[in-house]
């Protein structure tokens, strides 16, 4: 029964800083039984003020967190998940990239954020993911991961239906969400909509998310959740400070909750 690890940041403008803290939970998952660790969206670099962050913004094979990221798989044999980071592309825009790293330190897989992140709140917040942003464009999953097949997403995307149509398609075992959610819309969508995803594709759903006050004045809703495929919780961090969490993933339960309501069989296409 593989266990997965759950990382809960507090982001800043700093990616130093965070990336210290993501080499420090995947030494604490590893010693703590874990077989792969997840982290949240944007773990590398929270900064709303997009001149400030562009200093830190560069090219994949020369982002600092990635790189601490995987010399510290490596050196545990654990995989890393990183929820995302934010790369310059070779076009001059920038992707809100999500990698699966190896227990060799190797990037086994990389997927970018579909679904833009484009809102005005009545609370008065308004985000244009679109201005500085480029849409990812491939569904991405991988295979031989210790939960099995594994789709990633990112935060938004959990919003939009057809996306995990194909991920259950796919038949994925495990789908990442991670996430830097607001708080508001925190309170009336995260727990609702993570479960609906998990019981929709059968499968276990590990959404890690940012929390708290951060250096660039955002607050985040936190409450990093591992559903079931039946949409039990297994874990709910809270919505209040950053930290690691544990859970042990049954993957036996798959099957039993494929064959008991094999929704994913039964599917048929809706005319049009």
């Amino acid at each position: 029964m593989p266990r997965v690890a759950v990382l809960q940041m507090c982001s800043g403008i700093d990616p130093e800083a965070n990336a210290a803290t993501i080499v420090e939970a995947i030494g604490e998952a590893q010693a703590g039984g874990a077989e792969i660790l997840f982290t949240p969206e944007m773990s590398g670099l929270l900064d709303r003020d997009r001149q400030r962050g562009a200093q830190h913004i560069v090219p994949e094979v020369d982002n600092p967190v990635l790189a601490a990221a995987r010399a510290a798989a490596a050196g545990s044999g654990i995989y890393v998940a990183l929820g995302s980071l934010a790369i310059e592309r070779s076009d001059g825009r920038w992707a809100n990239r999500s990698f699966l790293v190896g227990p060799d330190g190797a990037v086994r897989a990389r997927y970018d954020k579909i679904h833009m992140f484009d809102v005005a709140l009545a609370t008065g917040e308004s985000w244009r993911e679109s201005a500085a942003y480029a849409p990812g464009e491939e569904v991405v999953t991988v295979e031989d991961t210790p939960l099995g097949r594994l789709g990633l997403t990112i935060c938004y995307d959990l919003r939009f239906p057809a996306l995990f149509e194909e991920l259950g398609r796919r038949r994925c075992d495990a789908i990442a969400i991670p996430a830097a959610f607001t708080v508001p819309t925190g309170r009336a969508h995260w727990h609702v909509l993570q479960r609906a995803r998990a019981i929709e594709a059968s499968a276990f759903v590990i959404a890690a998310a940012q929390v708290g006050h951060h250096e660039d004045g955002r607050t985040t809703y936190g409450h990093s959740l591992v559903v079931d495929p039946w949409g039990e919780v297994l874990l709910d961090m809270g919505g209040e400070t950053a930290g690691l969490g544990f859970a042990d993933i049954d993957l036996s339960r798959i099957a039993e909750v494929r064959e008991q309501l094999p929704s994913l069989a039964n599917r048929r296409p809706i005319a049009k």
